[in-house]
């Protein structure tokens, strides 16, 4: 049955679906039958992401058939869009919690690379170290980085638009137990292969060394290839920012005095750098070409506290960190914490996203379901909510517009 339209709920607001809705981070390829739901929601585009070995291909397949090209994405909304078949972002990467089935063979020589035996490698960066035969064998065959990297590189050159994750770091979660013949009976047949699907779980974790080095290599592949990022962190918030801190050391926005910006702005050009007058901002040219960390960065389903946002907003770093927040994340517990960090994100930096496994109606009601939420905490009216965040998405995207100078929060104006 389908929902009631919410025009027809007595005292709510009908919500502005023709202003465009976007998706900014879900999982429709783990559900693949959901594919044929695409076409017939009311989101205008979904930023879908892949994670594991099963669903590279899968996300590759959506994105083939539903896929915007680079420039229809700052076209989105305008007359003659919303019939348009094209409906997707893909991106491409490792998750953190698949990140034990890849070795790292990047520092070697290529004469030098060889397979190392699975057993050893899983009793290397799994802790505790396993010492289960049974469960050590259920593992596959871990796989090198490099070639992670190479299918990754190749997916982004076929898809301009595409997008690296989802990858990231995960202190909390642990793996799967083998499959035994209890959970094989209660198996959802419906859901891609390469997840949890039920198991239950062993009291194994992914090593954080392991985990940086897996998230680490891909940040440097979406500098090298000007992409954005969508970055998991869960009970990892210090770590993650580390991490992304050490791709940009060195490349830092210098920070110079308002009254002395203004003076220097009209010779900036002389001098090799770029200033923005009134900012206090001055930024040193680096040699063109490639660079070791993302352009744009977007932290999925963000839950750390509100005081950990100052570290991502400092006008030194030379990404821009965008902050993307779900109903099923980020309000399962009441949303008290999120209703704080929501208030403080500057209202250029913010996204949403349903984080959901399948395409349809429940995904499209999330949606709406966290606008209206960011509107209310935000004092946005409808109309002004949905049409803020649709320009947030497609500069995320694109980065058509995209600056990291000082924005402010709520809590500022």
């Amino acid at each position: 049955m389908s929902r009631p339209d919410p025009k027809d709920e007595p005292g709510k607001e009908a919500f502005p679906w023709h202003l465009c809705v976007f998706d900014a981070h879900c999982h429709p390829t783990d559900t693949v039958a959901s594919q044929v739901d695409v076409p017939k929601m009311k989101a205008r585009a979904l930023t879908i992401m892949a994670t594991r070995g099963e669903d590279q291909d899968l996300v590759r397949h959506f994105a083939s058939r539903y896929g915007l090209d680079k420039g229809d994405v700052e076209n989105l909304g305008s007359q003659g869009d919303v019939d348009s078949p094209k409906r997707l972002v893909p991106s491409f990467g490792w998750h953190p919690w698949f990140s034990h089935q890849i070795f790292d063979d990047t520092c070697l020589v290529k004469s030098d690379v060889q397979k190392p035996n699975a057993r050893e490698h899983y009793k290397s960066v799994l802790s505790p170290s396993p010492d289960d035969e049974d469960f050590l064998s259920s593992l596959p065959d871990p796989k090198p980085l490099s070639e992670l990297l190479a299918q990754v590189r190749t997916n982004l050159e076929s898809f301009p638009s595409a997008l690296i994750g989802e990858i990231g770091i995960d202190r909390s979660f642990r793996l799967p137990m083998q499959w035994i013949s209890e959970d094989e009976e209660k198996r959802d047949e419906s859901l891609t292969p390469g997840g949890r699907e039920g198991r239950s779980l062993s009291p194994y974790r992914v090593q954080i060394d392991h985990q940086r080095k897996i998230l680490k290599a891909q940040l440097n592949l979406a500098g090298d290839m000007d992409r954005a990022v969508s970055v998991h962190g869960v009970a990892a918030h210090g770590i993650v920012f580390d991490t992304l801190k050490e791709t940009w050391k060195g490349h830092e926005k210098v920070l110079i005095g308002k009254r002395r910006s203004r003076r220097r702005s009209n010779v900036a050009g002389a001098r090799g750098n770029e200033a923005t007058p009134g900012t206090g901002i001055e930024t040193q040219c680096k040699p063109m070409g490639p660079k070791p960390y993302p352009p744009r960065i977007c932290l999925h389903s963000y839950s750390g506290p509100p005081d950990t946002l100052k570290q991502y907003l400092d006008p030194c770093i030379p990404a821009s960190i965008y902050f993307s927040f779900s109903r099923l994340v980020n309000f399962s517990n009441g949303g008290e914490k999120a209703l704080a960090v929501i208030k403080a994100v500057p209202d250029d930096k913010l996204l949403i996203e349903s984080d959901l496994h399948s395409a349809g109606d429940r995904m499209d009601q999330l949606l709406e379901d966290m606008v209206r939420s960011v509107c209310e905490i935000k004092k946005w009216s409808l109309v002004e909510g949905v049409i803020q965040l649709a320009d947030n998405w497609k500069q995320f995207i694109s980065g058509a517009g995209s600056t990291n100078e000082p924005s402010k929060s709520d809590n500022e104006r």
